[in-house]
Parts: structure tokens; sequence; C-alpha cells
């Protein structure tokens, strides 16, 4: 039985610093045209839960990955995690990063160079970002 207690509370900061340096790319991304909304906000939480929905603290990590966006000059640290999920999330978490830019209806040269960044450092090819960005406009 305290077994199974250590186990449950050794795993949950490693899924809550995952979910918050998730939730540090995406809002990197809504702050990179200098209008972060709670409309992005909104996108931002519904990505987190559908990866992972067994958290109940959507609020807090994203707060948490707020002050931690805001402290760091790179997004090298917060694509780690990224890497390691499977084609099918990180199609998600894509996808949800072109919601966040084209919400305002436009991308600008930054997010695009963003978004050509990460296709990189995130091992997706561009053919899938492209496919993605699509996927998104004709569902708006």
């Amino acid at each position: 039985m305290i077994f199974k207690f250590l186990i449950n509370n050794k795993e949950k900061p490693n899924v809550n610093s995952e979910a918050i340096n998730i939730a540090c790319l995406l809002i990197h991304a809504a702050k990179i045209d200098e209008n972060y909304t709670s409309e992005e906000k909104e996108i931002i939480k519904k990505t987190v839960n559908k990866l992972y929905p067994e958290l109940d603290n959507l609020d807090e990590i994203v707060l948490k990955a707020e002050q931690k966006e805001n402290d760091s000059n790179h997004i090298q640290e917060f694509t780690k995690d990224v890497k390691s999920l499977s084609v099918e999330n990180k199609i998600i978490i894509v996808e949800t990063l072109w919601k966040i830019i084209l919400s305002d209806g436009k991308s600008d040269i930054y997010e695009n160079n963003l978004m050509r960044r990460l296709a990189g450092l995130l091992y997706l090819d561009d053919k899938i970002m492209g496919e993605t960005k699509v996927k998104v406009l004709n569902n708006k």
C-alpha cells in the first residue's frame, strides 16, 4: 500500500512537469505576436487537458507555465518533452500551435519562423507542418 503511494507521488511531478513544458511552448507561440489573449489561453488549456486528462489543476499548470515561459529566453527546454511524444500527440500540439497563431486570422513572419524552427526541433517534416496548417485553416 505504501509502495503504491510512493509510485503515484513520484509519477505525478513528471506528468506535471511535462504538461507545464508543453504549455510553455504553446504560450510562447501565443505571445510571439505580443498579443496573448484569453481565447489563446483557453485553446492551451483544452490541449493540455486533451493530452493529460488525468490532470485536474489546469489553471495552476497554465499559471506555472506562464511564469516559466516569462523567465525563459529559448524554446529548446520546452520542446524536449514534446520530442518524446508519439507522432499523433506531436501533431495535436502542432495543430494547437497553428490554432493559436491563426486565432487572429493571420500569421506573421515571426510566427511562421517559429513553426519552421519547431518542425526541426520536433523532428517533423514540412509536409506534416503544411498539412496541419491547411487543416486548421479549413476548420476556421
